[in-house]
């Protein structure tokens, strides 16, 4: 079929272009139709193809496919159908697919702008940086009067690392824009961005020196004086040229001198090593700006005895008289030393009293304070003691501080927060949520709410409160999940993994998966935006951003939780349960369990019924919202834990690990799970090995190495000449010919004072020898309290050790244990008995045994992620 149109068919052709561009898709359906009624152009490719894309934007996917595909057949040597089939490819983010069509309509096309753009912008995306700069320079041929073509040109050999080519292309680009002897303006923002972006380049290509003179000879085209400073010190500083580095950061400092790595880097300049030296520099700067706090708390981290003594009182006395609420997070730094501790908790103890008998910092002090600062005092003495973990003291002084001011919503939160380190989350709940209702406009505090719910496993509760805050006519859940909410997604997935809720669990990870790739595929905006509007240096910044994106602590931590989920899958699959066995716990009669399930089917539909009138509140919102969700992949939780492989769905989330997280022992220690399942012996040793790069001495690296050993010795006779050669080969030194039991004393000996490496060396003495079952569980029950790490998470590890079945049956041991653990953490409720929690937690069992709900991780050892709802202990 011939590419010609009639001229009165050519020209509905260009309406129908035109349509599109203009986003007219109806008429651009029209046109179309009114060309291809006429039976001489009723199979005519390019307007076929042209209908399939329009109807590809009215969402009609389907019909889109058929209509481009069908035009394709019709004329295979029309670049427009190549061009249309690639962008319908696009649309589906299909990308290699796409830049097969686009290099296919350029074999009939070759100088067609559109389509080489096009190329180039999916070359970026797919990080092509070979095929991105050839197409770059095909545009540049053809437009060389375009200023993108110049700087698409010029970024494509920055990334490739082509550091002199890209320089000089920029500079003759300029040049041509901005002569020397015409650029009158110092406001000129795309030209003041090009300068910073040649000044990226020579200081990547590790040109200092021509970096500086650079800036110097520049500067005063630049509109960021802020950034130009600060770059221009750094190079004096990486040039060795301190005296003009520090003159800089001084000038710095009169623009902001409460910013900290200014002062840092004066002291680098001046070589102060001396707490007299940096105190003397501090001093100089807190007389010169007085009201200018960083000055005063700097030498906090480095003066003590009675320096820091001095300077603490003075500190701590201005912000308590002024009321600073984030005052002990602004010290909580300090906490890390015992001698600062000491000295800080001397000063509060002085404090209270002088401040309670005689209303005064000083027991014969002239001034008197106001009420208002023994309130503040209480309220610092409370996180005080909270950090310390002295609990009863904690709940004691902020009890007065409600006292005092029963509306201070600060003090609910810190009392919240004691109960929640206490390992009391019902308790901390409840407080919360009691300072919520002082505020409920409050975004912090309702948010703060919803996340204790959500360690209380409460859901639902903690969407309605969030919900305060969506979008109406929306389900709270879809709204977060569409503004990437991940925290509130993270703690969902926790709450559903310990409320066995696992098809939920994984759900929530994969729309934080989800979420991740609509980032990545965001930044395809960016790539015109930002040549267009000369945003070089963040454009570069961006592009190594999305590089390293799942590396960041959300996707890790959704990763790790789905990949547990799926090897305690595979170690015990899901089974549905019968509605008939959760109704009839009782053993009721046939009569009396019928008028049961009619009752609840009516309850369901009463419960449908409100739900659909609450949806119908708003019809048109609920539409837009609708047709954003159909955009979505829509996730099934049934499906997604009803997988038959779900080994393999661990390893997909595992492969972005091991490329971005590898410096994370965790991301090879769940290799090392996975492949022991799967019997990869060289993909465990590899993990193995990765992990022992990463930390020689870790408790669960222990483990995983024993079990390693034990499996090859007993597999030996079964495995291939080839793969036992590359074990020995691979096997480290400390393994060969080694006895397991007295490799792991030696290990037991070397870490005497930790509890979390006793709990490992006692699962191991019971793996490789079962009948050493009370041996191994007393190592963890006689635990001494001068242990290093007697935390409440970590007793709570070793309470789920024993009774999860990881050191065989040891009932009375575990009820001793467990009245041992109470005693030591009172309001803890995981180590309450049964009937207690009855009466504490009615609707709430926030501690339930972690990973029970998906079955062991490991044959021996527990799961690593047995903490419960005490997984972020501190803030």
């Amino acid at each position: 079929m011939p590419n010609d149109l009639p001229q009165k068919e050519n020209t509905l052709f260009k309406r129908v272009l035109r349509c599109y561009e203009q986003k007219q898709y109806k008429n651009g359906l029209k046109f179309c139709k009114q060309i291809l009624s006429n039976p001489k152009f009723e199979e005519h490719g390019e307007t076929l193809a042209m209908k399939g894309l329009t109807l590809n934007c009215l969402g009609r996917k389907e019909e889109a496919y058929n209509y481009v595909r069908r035009g394709l057949k019709n004329d295979l040597k029309s670049h427009v159908c190549w061009h249309v089939f690639g962008l319908l490819q696009r649309s589906d983010r299909k990308y290699d697919e796409a830049i097969k069509c686009y290099r296919n309509a350029l074999r009939w096309e070759k100088d067609n702008i559109q389509i080489l753009r096009d190329l180039s912008l999916l070359q970026i995306q797919m990080r092509d940086l070979d095929g991105f700069r050839d197409t770059r320079y095909k545009l540049l041929k053809l437009r060389p009067v375009q200023r993108q073509s110049w700087i698409g040109y010029s970024v494509s050999y920055f990334l490739l690392g082509g550091y002199d080519m890209a320089y000089s292309i920029m500079d003759e680009f300029r040049k041509t824009q901005y002569p020397e002897n015409q650029v009158k303006t110092s406001h000129d923002f795309e030209h003041s961005e090009m300068l910073l972006y040649q000044n990226m380049i020579l200081r990547e290509s590790g040109k200092k020196k021509e970096a500086l003179q650079h800036l110097n000879d520049y500067s005063k085209f630049i509109t960021d004086k802020l950034q130009v400073k600060e770059l221009q010190a750094s190079l004096h500083m990486e040039l060795d040229q301190l005296k003009e580095a520090e003159e800089i950061y001084r000038g710095l400092l009169k623009r902001n001198p409460e910013n900290w790595f200014y002062y840092r880097k004066i002291e680098e300049c001046l070589k102060l090593d001396s707490e007299e030296d940096r105190w003397k520099l501090c001093l100089e700067y807190s007389k010169r700006y007085p009201s200018t706090e960083a000055p005063k708390r700097i030498p906090l981290n480095f003066t003590t005895g009675e320096s820091l003594k001095t300077l603490a009182d003075s500190y701590l006395r201005k912000a308590l008289r002024k009321g600073v609420p984030s005052l002990f997070v602004n010290m909580r730094t300090l906490y890390g030393d015992k001698s600062k501790v000491e000295i800080l908790e001397n000063l509060l103890s002085s404090y209270e009293k002088n401040l309670t008998l005689h209303n005064s910092f000083e027991e014969c002090g002239e001034v008197k304070e106001d009420p208002s600062v023994l309130l503040w005092t209480y309220f610092f003495i409370a996180q005080h003691h909270d950090q310390l973990r002295r609990t009863d003291l904690a709940l004691e002084y902020i009890d007065k501080v409600l006292q005092h001011t029963p509306t201070l919503i600060e003090g609910y939160m810190v009392k919240a927060k004691i109960f929640k380190h206490a390992g009391c989350i019902d308790e901390a709940m409840k407080w919360i949520d009691e300072g919520r209702t002082l505020d409920t406009a409050d975004r912090y505090v309702n948010s703060k709410c919803a996340k204790y719910l959500l360690r209380a496993n409460q859901v639902k509760k903690a969407e309605e409160i969030c919900g305060l805050f969506t979008r109406e006519g929306a389900s709270p859940a879809d709204n977060l999940d569409e503004m990437q909410c991940m925290w509130f997604q993270t703690e969902c997935a926790l709450a559903h993994k310990r409320t066995r809720n696992i098809g939920e669990a994984l759900k929530k990870c994969h729309q934080i998966d989800r979420n991740f790739s609509e980032i990545i595929e965001d930044q395809f905006d960016f790539h015109t935006y930002c040549m267009r509007k000369v945003t070089l240096c963040a454009y570069v910044k961006l592009l190594r951003l999305e590089d390293v994106l799942r590396s960041h602590p959300f996707y890790f931590k959704a990763a790790k939780i789905a990949i547990e989920l799926y090897i305690g899958l595979h170690d015990k699959p899901y089974e549905e349960k019968n509605e008939d066995d959760n109704l009839n716990k009782g053993n009721l009669s046939a009569k009396e369990l019928k008028k049961l399930k009619s009752k609840k089917r009516r309850a369901e539909k009463k419960a449908q019924a409100q739900e659909e009138d609450k949806k119908g509140a708003d019809i048109k919102e609920s539409k837009e919202s609708e047709k954003k969700e159909e955009k979505k992949e829509r996730f099934d939780a049934k499906a997604l834990v009803m997988t038959e492989k779900p080994l393999e769905e661990a390893i997909k989330l595992l492969n972005h690990l091991q490329l971005l997280a590898k410096d994370r022992i965790e991301t090879h220690l769940m290799a090392y799970e996975i492949y022991e399942r799967k019997r990869k012996p060289l993909l465990m040793l590899q993990a193995i090995k990765r992990a022992y790069s990463l930390d020689t001495e870790n408790p669960k690296l222990h483990e995983c190495i024993v079990r390693f050993a034990k499996t090859i010795a007993d597999a030996r006779p079964s495995l291939s000449k080839i793969v036992l050669s590359v074990l020995d080969r691979g096997i480290p030194s400390f393994l060969v010919n080694v006895d397991l039991q007295s490799y792991n004393l030696q290990f037991h000996q070397r870490h005497k004072s930790s509890l979390i490496s006793q709990i490992s060396v006692s699962k191991m003495m019971y793996y490789l020898d079962s009948s050493k079952k009370e041996e191994a569980a007393k190592l963890i029950v006689d635990m001494p309290e001068e242990l290093e790490d007697i935390t409440l998470e970590n007793c709570i590890i070793a309470y789920d050790t024993i009774e999860d079945g990881h050191l065989g049956d040891c009932a009375l041991l575990l009820q001793q244990f467990r009245q041992k653990l109470s005693a030591m953490f009172p309001l803890a409720t995981r180590f309450r008995c049964i009937e207690d929690n009855e009466d504490a937690s009615a609707t709430s069992n926030h501690v339930d045994h972690g990973d029970k709900a998906v079955g062991k991780l490991t044959n021996g050892p527990a799961s690593e992620n047995n903490i419960a709802g005490f997984d972020e202990m501190a803030d």
